[in-house]
C-alpha cells in the first residue's frame, strides 16, 4: 500500500481524497494556486505545496509543476479526482515515466476512452448497443449523404472532450452544412480536434450511468446504476440511485453488459459507463468515463462501498474482495449539487464571503464540501461549491429527507441552488419517476436550447 498520495485536484473532491487516504493510514499532500491558499483542502493534508497562480492553466493544469510537487515531497501516486487532469493521457503516461502511481486507468485506456469515436467502435465491438450513426466524416457532402440515410434529427458531436461543446443538433437537411462547419470549428477550439461524427437524436431518453470497479487480476464488479437526467446545459443537478424507471430484467441486462464491456476492454480502477435509455427499454451507449464521478456518494449511500478507497487500493495492485454477488443495493440515495449560481437570472455564478454556513445533520445525511465560515470564493474555478446527499429506505423517504436538508441548509453570503432544488423534488415529473434529459428545459428553462447527449460533471 502507498504510504503517500499526493492529490491533484482542489475544493471538495481533495476533501474527499485526503479523508478517505486518513482513514487508510496514508499521508497525503495537496497542490494548490495563490488563490485557494486559504481552501480547507491545504490545511487538512499533511503537506502542500503552491502549484502556480489563479488560472487553472498555470495552477491545476500544469502538469510538471505538480509531477515536480510528488518528486519533492516523496508522493508514491497521485489521484487527480475528477475534471482537470483526471482524463489526460499525457499526465498519467508522465506519472507512470516518474515512477509514481497514477490513481485511475492506463493511458492507453483513457486515449481510447476519451475519443467518442473510437470509444463507440469499441464498444460496438464488445456486444453494447451504439446509437445509429457514422464513424468520423470530414467531407461536408458525403457527411450530408450519410445524414440524409440516417434521418432527422441527428446530432454532429465532436470526437474529442466533453461538456456539451462540439455538439450541434439537426433538425432538417436544410440546417445540416451549417451546423456541421460550426461543430468543427467549435470542436477544434475547444480541444485543437475538428474530427466529429454524427449520431441519430433519440428524444424522450433518460440518462443512466453504471459505476464499475475493476481491479488488476481481471476482476469486474458493476455496483448500480444512477439516474442522472436532471441536467441543464448539459450538467448534472441531481442524481438518484437506484433509478426508478428500470426494470428489474433491464437492470440486469445493463450490469451484465458493463461488466463484459470493461472485461473486453482489460479496464482498470472506477470507471462509469453511460447509456441514453428510451420509454421501450433499450439503451445506448453514450460514452464512458475514466475517472471518479461527481455523483459517486451515492453509489457509496446504496451499496456501503467506499469507491475512492478501493481507487487506492486497486492501483496499489489490491485485488476486490468482493464479487457481483455480494453488491445489494440498499434503499435509495439522492444527490443534490450546490452550486453558487442565482437560478433567476439565468443561472449566474457568484462569489463572495461565507459570512454564516449551518451544514444540515442526521443519519444517512452527508453535505461533501470545502465551505467554512468566513471562507472567500474564488471567481476563477467552477460554481460547484457542495453536494448535498441523503439515504433512507425508499424513494418517497428519500425525497422527504432531501427537502428536510435542503431546508436547513443555510449558506449566506452568495446566491446558490438550493431553492430550485426544492422545486425540482416536489415536481409531478420527478416525483412519478417519468422526467428525462428534457426535464429542465421543458419545465424551468423553457427558452433555453435543448442538447442531449455528451453529458458531462
Amino acid at each position: 500500500m502507498f504510504s503517500k498520495v499526493l492529490i491533484a485536484n482542489r475544493g471538495e473532491i481533495a476533501l474527499r481524497i485526503i479523508r478517505a487516504c486518513k482513514e487508510m493510514g496514508i499521508a497525503t499532500v495537496a497542490v494548490f494556486s495563490k488563490a485557494d491558499a486559504r481552501s480547507l483542502h491545504v490545511s487538512l493534508a499533511d503537506e502542500s505545496i503552491c502549484i502556480g497562480p489563479a488560472n487553472v492553466s498555470d495552477s491545476y493544469l500544469n502538469i510538471s509543476a505538480i509531477l515536480s510537487a510528488a518528486v519533492l515531497t516523496g508522493a508514491e501516486a497521485i489521484h487527480p479526482g475528477y475534471g482537470l487532469l483526471s482524463e489526460n493521457p499525457k499526465f498519467a503516461r508522465l506519472c507512470q515515466e516518474c515512477g509514481i502511481a497514477f490513481i485511475g486507468p492506463s493511458a492507453e485506456l483513457i486515449e481510447k476512452m476519451g475519443d467518442k469515436d473510437q470509444a463507440r467502435t469499441t464498444m460496438k465491438k464488445a456486444g453494447v448497443p451504439v446509437v445509429p450513426g457514422t464513424d468520423i466524416v470530414d467531407d461536408p457532402e458525403q457527411a450530408h449523404i450519410l445524414a440524409d440515410e440516417i434521418g432527422y434529427p441527428l446530432l454532429v458531436k465532436a470526437r474529442s472532450g466533453g461538456g456539451g461543446k462540439g455538439i450541434r443538433l439537426v433538425e432538417s437537411s436544410a440546417d445540416f452544412l451549417n451546423a456541421f462547419h460550426m461543430a468543427r470549428q467549435e470542436a477544434k477550439a475547444s480541444f485543437n480536434d475538428d474530427g466529429v461524427y454524427l449520431e441519430k437524436f433519440l428524444t424522450n431518453v433518460k440518462h443512466i450511468e453504471v459505476q464499475l470497479l475493476c481491479d488488476k487480476h481481471q476482476h469486474v464488479v458493476a455496483l448500480g446504476e444512477r439516474e442522472c437526467s436532471v441536467q441543464r446545459k448539459n450538467q448534472k443537478l441531481l442524481e438518484e440511485s437506484p433509478s426508478p424507471s428500470l426494470a428489474d430484467e433491464t437492470r440486469q441486462k445493463m450490469m451484465d453488459v458493463s461488466v463484459k464491456a470493461a472485461h473486453f476492454i482489460g479496464y482498470e480502477n472506477a470507471g462509469t459507463i453511460e447509456y441514453l435509455y428510451a420509454k421501450d427499454g433499450s439503451f445506448y451507449f453514450m460514452e464512458m468515463n475514466t475517472r471518479l464521478q461527481v455523483e459517486h456518494p451515492i453509489t457509496e449511500m446504496v451499496t456501503g462501498i467506499d469507491i475512492v478507497k478501493w481507487q487506492i487500493r486497486i492501483a496499489a495492485g489490491l485485488p476486490l474482495t468482493f464479487t457481483q454477488k455480494d453488491i445489494k443495493i440498499r434503499g435509495c440515495a439522492i444527490e443534490c449539487r450546490i452550486n453558487a449560481e442565482n437560478p433567476a437570472l439565468d443561472f449566474r455564478p457568484n462569489c463572495g464571503t461565507i459570512d454564516f454556513l449551518h451544514v444540515p445533520g442526521g443519519p444517512w445525511v452527508r453535505f461533501d464540501t470545502n465551505l467554512y465560515h468566513g471562507y472567500q470564493i474564488p471567481p476563477y474555478y467552477d460554481s460547484m461549491v457542495g453536494k448535498l446527499i441523503v439515504h433512507s429506505k425508499t424513494r418517497e423517504l428519500t425525497i422527504r429527507k432531501m427537502k428536510a436538508a435542503l431546508c436547513e441548509l443555510v449558506i449566506n453570503g452568495i446566491d446558490h441552488t438550493s431553492d430550485i432544488q426544492l422545486e425540482i423534488l416536489s415536481h409531478p415529473l420527478f416525483v412519478s419517476g417519468e422526467y428525462t434529459t428534457h426535464f429542465m428545459e421543458n419545465e424551468f428553462i423553457s427558452k433555453e436550447p435543448v442538447r442531449e447527449d455528451a453529458l458531462n460533471d
